[in-house]
């Protein structure tokens, strides 16, 4: 994956350097979309039956949406962690942490499914959950030289990338567990096993390819963009990491927030297509496993729905930068509903009808991540950016952990109907919101 980006660089900067910064965008988009396709596959597989594992291990259909909860909840705790780590030295070390965290989880989860104990593959799911933190802050990363108005578009090719590993994940979990059974591992490792290599796969690309940073790059642009840093060099060489005062701390991030509408409602958007996307994702094997469904229906649903995600970025990118980001965030929430209403309305036996709400879902998610986040992005200064983006990751993934332990308690007590009404609810007045407050 490459872009042509242009005019990467700040007004003022020399050509050289502006030449310089545009090449070193394309293979920044390059590294991280190669990183995403390897990472896409352990989120995809390890989402997809977490919660069937779960509730062979528990026997409880309400407990089997805490696999769901463990994961967003991990996601939350490493967002602000893999922000600090990016906003002190680069986005690198950050995506390094979050990696380097999901690798330690899926060899807890290993282990919780060779001992037969859910409270330790729970534990194991928090760790595994760091994966999503790392591609989430890998969108952030793709903004760093992204000149302006050209972020969603930028943000949407390196989401488009996880289309080939999402994909492909959910599918490889039956071949990888026939594999890693006929090894004599116990039953249930397969998605774990291929989790683990994908994870090993993407942190090895950042370490070794994300380099010159992104962040500091940008940094160093920024604050040197009239004058080259030497006669031998048209790139400003990145400097050492800024103060936390300088780089804004959390409680700042708050306040940048608090003073600037037009982050808050991005933010709140990308909460609620979350929320809505994680609360009915997670319990959908669930629902379809109730109906007898085999481990390849159920993968080839998820697949279509991971589908909606991320093949369709790159345009629904090119459509926030052109026709606005409020009106690309309302009409995420429109595709939320029909999601909803289709895929609620669904009898366990109804595959396909299950499968075309899975799909809105998943697009309805793409237009709120990606619309939403550039307009976070940009709304906010460079200075205070890392924080308040993870402030966002957090909170993102906080609502979607509630909306899982929600969805598994509705589930189990009422039905997987009800739960497609709620989210409805949710995202219609939700949608209301942003178009009544866009002015």
């Amino acid at each position: 994956m490459t872009a042509n980006p242009t005019n990467t660089t700040p007004p003022g900067a020399s050509p050289g350097r502006k030449t310089r910064v545009t090449a070193v965008q394309r293979r920044t988009l390059t590294v991280l979309s190669a990183a995403q396709i390897s990472g896409g596959i352990g989120v995809a597989v390890g989402l997809t039956f977490s919660s069937v594992t779960v509730r062979e291990l528990s026997g409880s259909t309400a407990l089997s949406g805490l696999a769901g909860t463990a994961t967003v909840l991990g996601a939350a705790l490493l967002a602000l962690p893999t922000a600090k780590s990016s906003g002190r030295s680069g986005r690198r070390a950050g995506l390094t942490l979050a990696y380097g965290c999901a690798l330690l989880g899926c060899l807890v989860s290993l282990l919780a499914v060779a001992l037969g104990s859910w409270p330790l593959l729970l534990a194991g799911l928090v760790l595994f959950g760091a994966a999503s933190a790392g591609n989430l802050a890998s969108r952030y990363a793709a903004t760093d030289l992204s000149p302006p108005g050209h972020s969603a578009r930028h943000l949407s090719l390196v989401v488009w990338a996880t289309t080939v590993g999402s994909v492909a994940g959910p599918n490889l979990a039956e071949p990888a567990e026939r594999f890693s059974t006929g090894l004599g591992m116990p039953s249930g490792s397969g998605p774990f096993a291929v989790a683990l290599v994908s994870f090993a796969i993407a942190l090895g690309i950042i370490v070794v390819a994300l380099r010159p940073d992104p962040l500091l790059l940008a940094r160093s642009a920024s604050s040197n963009a009239s004058s080259d840093t030497s006669p031998d060099s048209d790139v400003p060489a990145p400097g050492p990491a800024p103060s936390e005062k300088g780089a804004g701390t959390f409680r700042t991030a708050w306040r940048v927030l608090r003073g600037t509408p037009v982050a808050a409602r991005a933010l709140v958007a990308i909460a609620v297509s979350h929320t809505a996307m994680v609360s009915i994702m997670s319990m959908t094997p669930v629902h379809l496993d109730h109906g007898g469904s085999t481990y390849t229906v159920i993968g080839i649903v998820i697949s279509l729905h991971i589908a909606g995600m991320y093949v369709l970025s790159p345009v629904v990118g090119w459509l926030a930068d052109r026709v606005g980001r409020t009106t690309v965030l309302v009409a995420g929430m429109g595709l939320l509903l029909a999601a909803a209403v289709l895929a609620g309305g669904a009898g366990t036996h109804d595959v396909t009808q299950v499968a075309v709400g899975l799909l809105l879902l998943g697009l309805g998610w793409s237009f709120g991540l990606i619309s939403g986040s550039a307009m976070l992005s940009e709304a906010v200064p460079l200075e205070h950016r890392t924080p308040v983006q993870g402030l966002s990751d957090l909170l993102m993934n906080v609502c979607g952990a509630a909306g899982t332990v929600i969805a598994g308690l509705i589930v189990g007590g009422l039905s997987y109907g009800v739960l497609g009404a709620a989210v409805a609810v949710m995202v219609t007045v939700t949608g209301a919101w942003l178009a009544l407050t866009r002015a």
